[in-house]
């Protein structure tokens, strides 16, 4: 659609992501090691099992996993990582979250500081762009997915609500408590999303070309390229 589509979009960044593996596996067991402070076992961890899948897709070696839910429970020594959430601006008034793990916060401030300002950003202060997002539970389904099977399965769930997009991709949203059985739902429904994840969405996109949608692009994948950074989210749509 006019060069905004959202699944162009998504699949631009899954694909960067995807192409940096071992920048990939580092993020992931980090995740492994934080959510196991909450237990070690999956059944009652539900940060745990969604950290796991995530694993599994990445092929990320079972050794590895397992020595990582250890250092988190706490049977083996390890770096203890400090969650730290930081807020901005980038182009155009986009609004940036960067969800980081970190052993050193002045490093981490410090380089997302510069990746900011660098790249046509500002760093701002704690809940200064977090009221423009909604966490919740997001399942993305590529174009040509039946709306009507994904609607039928995710609400008799407990979703609360399926969009439709202009582009033909399809989203659901739930609330966070409510992401693990929506997926199950829809496993048992034979429906796969490309994109399953408790997120933070934006409530409100803003639409990015030409060179703003570049200079926003180096500002996520500078983001995204940091070793503390866990997950960036923006709304911010770019032309592509």
């Amino acid at each position: 659609m006019a060069g905004h589509s959202k699944w162009a979009n998504i699949q631009h960044r899954k694909g960067r992501q995807d192409a940096k593996r071992g920048q990939i596996w580092t993020k992931i067991i980090r995740e492994i090691t934080v959510a196991a402070r909450g237990g070690g076992e999956p059944g009652s961890n539900p940060r745990l099992r969604l950290a796991l899948e995530k694993a599994s897709a990445a092929n990320v070696p079972k050794d590895t996993v397992n020595k990582a839910i250890q250092r988190g429970s706490g049977k083996l020594e390890g770096a203890h990582y400090e969650e730290i959430r930081y807020e901005g601006y980038g182009v155009g008034g986009a609004a940036v979250i960067v969800d980081t793990m970190t052993d050193n916060r002045t490093r981490t401030v410090a380089e997302i500081r510069h990746a900011f300002s660098k790249n046509g950003g500002n760093l701002g202060t704690d809940g200064s762009v977090a009221f423009q997002f909604r966490h919740c539970g997001h399942f993305i389904f590529a174009p040509g997915t039946s709306e009507e099977r994904v609607m039928e399965a995710a609400l008799d769930a407990g979703a609360e609500d399926v969009i439709s997009d202009e582009d033909g991709s399809i989203e659901v949203i739930c609330a966070p408590g409510d992401f693990d059985a929506v997926r199950q739902a829809l496993q048992r429904a034979g429906l796969k999303p490309d994109i399953a994840d408790v997120t933070m969405k934006a409530l409100n996109e803003i639409h990015l070309r030409g060179g703003d949608a570049e200079q926003m692009r180096h500002l996520l994948d500078a983001l995204e390229d940091l070793d503390d950074t866990q997950h960036v989210y923006s709304s911010a749509m770019l032309d592509t």
